[in-house]
This record gives C-alpha cells, sequence and structure tokens, in this order.
C-alpha cells in the first residue's frame, strides 16, 4: 500500500515505514504529524482524488531536523571587480510514516 502527499510544495510517494525528509515543518522531534493532502493511494486498487482523496490519512513521526549539502552561490561581473560568494543549506525535517488511512 502506498500513497501520494503534497507538502511543502513538492509531492512525495509513501509507503509505511518510509523515512523521507520534506520541507521544514516546525515540529518537535517525537510529534505526530498528519498530512491531509492526499492525491492518490493504492492498495490493491488505485484512487485519485481530485485533487485530494476524500477521507486519506498519512500520519508520520517527527525523527529530527536535518540539513542540506551547502550550495555555493557566486556572483561575479566581469571588469568591474565585483564578486560575491554566498552559501545556502536548506532545513528539512525528517519524518517516518507511520499509518496510512483511507
Amino acid at each position: 500500500m502506498y500513497a501520494i502527499i503534497a507538502t511543502g510544495g513538492k509531492q512525495y510517494k509513501v509507503a509505511e515505514g518510509d523515512i523521507i525528509n520534506v520541507e521544514k515543518l516546525g515540529a518537535a522531534e517525537g510529534e505526530t504529524v498528519t498530512f491531509e493532502q492526499v492525491l492518490a493511494v493504492n492498495n490493491g486498487e488505485l484512487v485519485v482524488g481530485t485533487p485530494v482523496v476524500e477521507g486519506a490519512k498519512v500520519s508520520a513521526k517527527v525523527l529530527g531536523e536535518v540539513k542540506a549539502k551547502k550550495v555555493i552561490v557566486y556572483r561575479y561581473k566581469r571588469k568591474t571587480g565585483y564578486h560575491k560568494k554566498n552559501g545556502h543549506r536548506q532545513q528539512y525535517t525528517k519524518v517516518k510514516i507511520e499509518a496510512i488511512t483511507c
């Protein structure tokens, strides 16, 4: 059984027991979060929502917050002596999918 959920402007295919990184949720470690934007559920037959599946929920446990690898942003303009170097590390929340109900 798997489901397709939407959170943080992205879509994820999840099954029970999966561990995924989603955009930062602001939930404390150990809390249970519920994703109610379930776009599709497959438990033998595929049920696609319009746009979401009615009554479907995915519950997950927050394992903690992590950061992605650093991305270097370097701006440079020739002949003017202008250059600027910035770094960015995106923050994610690591969650473990516990149950899919529909």
